[in-house]
Order: structure tokens, then sequence, then C-alpha cells
């Protein structure tokens, strides 16, 4: 049966007719045929009429981080590899843990990092709304189906009760659950509580004999929920639901076929499946992607600052190069080298070579990834317009009252620049660092620095000023120039030409120094070497 399964389900992912229904290859590989949903978790492949949906439903408790950036990342290219919809919902229903701005933000990264949601609370869609709170009349009519069909009940009992269960069950060395005691009430006591306003949530009764399902990445699953567990809150005593309730009913009306979620939700989805038997709809396919972690195998953090995306942002790492680190830890593609772009990433994405081993990121290497696209981008005209841009703006705030020739600020300028550093810096904003304050600002160096190189430093400026340098031949005309003085090293006039150029003892070649800066440049400020020997003179 599992070797079928796996035959079925590559046929499945690999499937060109998406959009008709999946289909899968039966065992004997001769024909296809199309297989339909048997139960509520015992399927091989579900048929899908229609387009692929998919979503992404973060809680806007917090700002959007790695971990949910990365599941994003594969709805959004499960979705545009079979031509389907990514849709973006937010979770706001715990209403006390909301963090201002951060539903906005979010949608703003997804965004910044080339993944924009096709349906959203932004840009709107045919089954919104998008946010959960705006469908708070939606979650109580589903909950009241479920009471009216004996699969959920009200449930009294009081905070206080709850906690000394909990204490209690702690005491005895067991996991602390709800013990079902309202599940038990008659009707009519049930109708005197409410006719006295007293408070109550809306409890789902947990069935026995769940069903196995099927997850495309781990495999098949099990999980005796009502064994383990109390019967779960789907509506809180606010009128709010709960994740369990609200993400089922989303899924359902929003026409989800596909959840592609943590794998830390797994172990829930047996009880989700209980809710779809419950009310009569058809489930999505799961698929449970493994945990993102660190290096070391520790769980990302949200206490670790840099994970959020706004901070790698705001540090100026390219959206490319943090989609392309997240991807190149884990799996789920045909290669795994760096430097892919999101239109290959999804090209190279083969969802049935998903793992379940955890993705384990080393940041240490973005610097590395975010050189490769930085690249890519210089080289890309268009792409590189915009660089010039950012780049500009960047330089001017650093050096605005320093800069001498406004030239530096030119387009052209800029991009001769970016063209001869390209492959040497991993981030735009080490251009504006002092190591490159040179390109923007004339260095200052004192004739003392001169004299303590050589004693003819006049007649090297001289030398330099007067030869036409050629870029094609600036290495041998800058030997032959070194050959026309007679007391100073080679390696001495080097040192005397970076010093005039930049100020500074290291950095790119001198060839590079001139040729970034240009002729006219190059002669403002060997003119000034001349003026300095003939002060001291």
């Amino acid at each position: 049966m599992s070797r079928w399964f796996k035959t079925c389900t590559r046929s499945f992912l690999h499937s060109l007719e998406v959009r008709r229904g999946f289909r899968c290859l039966t065992p004997d590989g001769n024909r296809r045929t199309e297989l339909q949903l048997r139960a509520a978790g015992d399927r091989c492949c579900s048929t899908v009429q229609g387009e692929v949906r998919v979503r992404f439903a973060p809680s806007p408790t917090g700002f959007l981080h790695l971990g949910g950036l990365r599941t994003a990342l594969y709805n959004y290219i499960f979705a545009k590899k079979y031509g389907g919809v990514f849709i973006l919902r937010l979770e706001d229903t715990d209403q006390s843990r909301l963090v201002p701005g951060a539903a906005e933000s979010i949608e703003d990264m997804l965004e910044w990092a080339g993944i924009p949601p096709d349906e959203s609370p932004r840009r709107g869609g045919p089954t919104g709304p998008y946010l959960q709170s705006q469908r708070l009349d939606l979650y109580n009519q589903t909950a009241r189906q479920l009471v009216d069909s004996d699969h959920a009940y009200y449930c009294f009992c009081s905070s206080q009760r709850l906690e000394l269960l909990k204490k209690e069950a702690l005491r005895s060395g067991q996991t602390p659950r709800y013990d079902n005691r309202c599940r038990h009430l008659r009707a009519d006591q049930v109708q005197e509580k409410l006719a006295q306003g007293a408070s109550y949530v809306i409890r789902f009764l947990l069935e026995e004999g769940i069903e196995p399902f099927q997850d495309l990445i781990f495999g098949w699953n099990r999980h005796e929920v009502a064994q383990v567990e109390g019967d779960p809150v789907v509506i809180k005593a606010d009128g709010f639901p709960t994740y369990h309730l609200a993400n089922v009913v989303d899924d359902h009306y929003m026409k989800v076929s596909h959840v592609l979620r943590g794998s830390e939700w797994l172990i829930s989805t047996s009880k989700h499946l209980l809710m779809y038997r419950a009310l009569g709809w058809q489930p999505p396919t799961f698929g449970h992607l493994p945990l993102l972690m660190n290096k070391d195998g520790s769980k990302l953090s949200k206490r670790q600052g840099d994970i959020f995306i706004e901070t790698f942002k705001r540090d100026g790492v390219l959206p490319e190069a943090l989609l392309d680190t997240t991807t190149n830890c884990g799996s789920g593609f045909n290669t795994n080298r760096m430097g892919r772009r999101i239109d290959e990433l999804i090209s190279e994405f083969n969802p049935s070579k998903i793992t379940t081993h955890s993705a384990l990121l080393d940041l240490e290497k973005l610097p590395e990834f975010n050189r490769l696209h930085l690249q890519q981008r210089i080289e890309d005209e268009q792409q590189c317009d915009l660089l010039i841009q950012d780049l500009r703006e960047q330089i001017y705030q650093a050096y605005a009252e320093q800069i001498q020739d406004k030239d530096v600020l030119h387009e052209d300028y800029i991009r001769r620049v970016l063209r001869l550093r390209k492959g040497h810096i991993s981030f735009l904003k080490e251009l504006v660092s002092p190591t490159y304050s040179y390109l923007w600002v004339r260095p200052s160096f004192s004739s003392q620095e001169v004299a303590s190189l050589t004693g003819e430093g006049q007649h090297i400026a001289s030398l330099v000023l007067n030869d036409e340098l050629s870029v094609d031949r600036l290495g041998k005309d800058l030997k032959a120039v070194a050959k026309q003085v007679k007391a100073t090293k080679y390696r001495e006039v080097m040192k005397l030409l970076r010093l005039v150029l930049s100020g500074q003892q290291q950095g790119p070649s001198v060839a590079e120094m001139m040729v970034s800066l240009g002729s006219a440049e190059i002669s403002h400020r060997f003119q000034k070497l001349l003026l300095l020997s003939n002060e001291t003179d």
C-alpha cells in the first residue's frame, strides 16, 4: 500500500492537468484514473476541481520572521507551480495579544520579499473578508450547527474549576486535560443556565476511532486525540473562535485545496478532520513542512532579534538572497544550488522531494548569497537603475556636506563603480563605508605621509599627469611610470598612488581606483600632490 501511494503521489504532484484535477497513476502503470476522496482522512490523492488554492495564515501577534516567511514561500511556490492562488489570511482572533502595526507589516514584508498574495486584507478577493475578526458571525453560526447536530456543547465550567483540574493533574504527574463534565448536562440544565445568563464556552465533542490520513510529507498519520485530550474549546467566552474552529471554517469557505503548514500542527490535524466530518465538509489535502531551525539544531526563537524580516530589510539584505538562503537549507527542489531567483525556485520545485528532516539554517552564509544576488542585479540593466537610485540616496546621506564634486552622484559614475565592484561586495551599503569613501569624497593626505614613501612625489605626479594612461593597458602604463623614477621602488610608487587616490593603505587595486575615478578626477587629485610638493619646497 505504501509503495503504491508513493507512486500515486509522485504522479499527482507532477501532473500538468492540475487545473482540471490531480490525476494518479494506478498500480498497473498503464492507465490513468481519477481517484475521488474516499473517507475524511483515508485517501490517496484528492481530486481538485478548478484551481489550486493555498493560504498563509499568520497571527498578527508579532512581526513576520524567517519561519513564517518560509511557510509563506512554500505556499506561494506551490500555488505558482500549479497555476493556483496564494491567499493571505490574518488570524487575529486573539485580540489581547495583537501587536499594533503587525498586520500591515506582514503584508508589506511579503510584497517586499517578492511573494505577494493574490487575495489578502489589502487586495481583497472573492472569499473575503481576510481578517478573522470580521468573520465572527460565520464562526458562531458554524458552532451552533455543531451544537444542533450534537457534535458540540455548551460548557459552563468556571476558570477556577479548570485551574483546579490542571493543578490536580500536575500533582499526580498527568497531562492536564478537561474532564468533559459539561458534555453530560441534560438539555433542560443547559437551557436553565443560558436563561440565567451564565458565562459559557462551546466545546467540540471529540470522538474516538479517528481514521488515518495521508500527509503529503509525513505519510500516514493517526492521532487518537480523544484519548489524550479533553474536548477542545471552539468558541471562547468572548464570542471569538479558537484556532481549531476558525481555520477549518475559513479553509472550507475560502475553498482552500491544500494546507501547507508547519509540522507543529501535524498532531492537531486528526482533530480538524473530526470537525470536517462533523460538518459534512470535504477536507483539503494536508502537507506539514519540517521545522526551520538554527544550524546547531536549536529552535528559531522570536527572541532572536535577527530573525525578523524587517531586520533583514533594514540591514540591506536582498529579498531574493533571503529566499535563496531559506530554501537552500531545506528540501523540495530538484537542485540545491546557490543563486536561484523566485522564477527558478518555482521551476525547480518538486513537492515529492520535501523530506521530514528539519531544515538547518546557517545565517553565516547569508552574505555570500547576498553577494551572488547583488551581482545579478548589477548585471540586469533595470535592476541596476534601481540600485543606482538607492546608492545615490545612501551616498548623499553619508557624505552630503563633504562631497566636493557633484559628478560622483551622476548615474554613469555610480554605474561604473557598481560594475567594477560586483562580485567583491556583499551589501550595497559597503560602498558608503569608510573603505570606499574615496569614491565620493576627495581624500586628505599630508606632506609627511608623502615624504615617508618617496622624495620624488612631484616627479611621480607630473608623470601621471603628462602620460596618457590607457584603461586597457593601465597595468603596463603604471609599470612604465615606475621605471621612469630613479630612487623610488615600484612598491613605494604604488603606495604613493594609492595614498593620493584614496588616502588609504588598502582597498581595490590602484588600476581599479583610477578606472573608477576617471581621468578628470585623477588629474585633480595629482594636482593636489603637485601643490603639496611645491609648498614643501
